[in-house]
């Protein structure tokens, strides 16, 4: 059974006490243990904008469902369209400070673990080691017949052959790796299948409507219990998949720090709220620490 996407939320209530400083969660950082749960504003620096901020995807861009691509070849054709597009971007995207200062804390031993709602890569990329993609990785393909799965980097090449005159011009980038195109800039795209099967090709990653494999949540869900604290980086914890291990660790009165722009699903179970952009106060953090 799959969930139906949650893809804004209200909060009930008065704004949490927010800071601009960092001195308690220098404080709790430095006592290690620490488990970062990162999210799309980690990444907007790089380059790739978030769903929710206030430039965020969603006010102008419905993410691509399970539910429809699965169901609708249509839907198919115009998504491998504009993801086609929108992988030059991704591909190019470097980490920022934020994604380097997460790798530094993470060699000084501050860090148990990094589990990342992202799918640009962009924490592997920095140098940070066992990161758990949550929703998985946009530089791989999976098919879902014989689930093989292939690099994006075959795919990409393989729907610039079938395409040879597809010329449409990268639009702005959506976290999950789609641009907006007109319908009449895709209508002749082809798709390519599977190679071995014949069978329908997907990117390897959590769509909206879809569940995080089992096995996945499992290893998050140990990671959260095996924690002194939590430390989330840049995300809105609008969708239950991050959500529940924010939860998860309150239950056990596990200290959870956010760091984020704007108020947080999450906030209430938060014992320490900061509100500033990621790469200043990552760097600020990384510096104090060594310090």
């Amino acid at each position: 059974m799959r969930t139906r996407p949650t893809l804004s939320w209200t909060a009930s209530g008065p704004p949490l006490p927010r800071t601009t400083r960092l001195d308690e969660v220098v404080e709790l950082v430095d006592r290690g243990g620490v488990l970062v749960l990162s999210g799309a504003g980690l990444s907007t620096e790089s380059g790739i904008p978030d769903y929710r901020g206030a430039a965020g995807s969603l006010r102008k861009h419905t993410p691509m469902t399970y539910g429809e691509f699965v169901a609708d070849p249509d839907a198919r054709r115009r998504y491998w369209a504009r993801s086609h597009v929108g992988w030059r971007t991704i591909a190019r995207a470097a980490p920022n400070a934020g994604h380097r200062a997460v790798t530094a804390l993470h060699a000084r031993g501050h860090l148990t673990g990094v589990i990342t709602q992202n799918v640009d890569g962009l924490h592997q990329a920095a140098g940070t080691p066992d990161v758990v993609e949550l929703h998985g990785g946009l530089d791989r393909v999976v098919c879902l017949s014989c689930r093989e799965p292939t690099p994006r980097e075959d795919l990409d090449r393989r729907l610039a052959e079938a395409n040879p005159d597809f010329s449409a011009e990268a639009a702005p980038i959506n976290p999950d790796g789609d641009v907006d195109l007109d319908d009449t800039a895709v209508a002749d795209f082809r798709v390519v299948a599977c190679r071995t099967c014949d069978g329908v090709l997907k990117p390897d990653v959590v769509f909206f409507g879809e569940n995080v494999p089992r096995p996945r949540v499992d290893l998050c869900n140990a990671l959260v219990d095996a924690a002194a604290s939590v430390l989330v980086l840049g995300s809105s914890l609008t969708v239950m998949s991050g959500l529940r291990f924010i939860r998860r660790a309150a239950t056990t009165a596990t200290p959870v720090a956010i760091i984020n722009q704007g108020e947080t699903r999450g906030d209430q179970h938060a014992t320490h709220r900061v509100d500033l952009p990621l790469g200043h106060a990552l760097t600020e953090l990384r510096s104090r620490l060594s310090a």
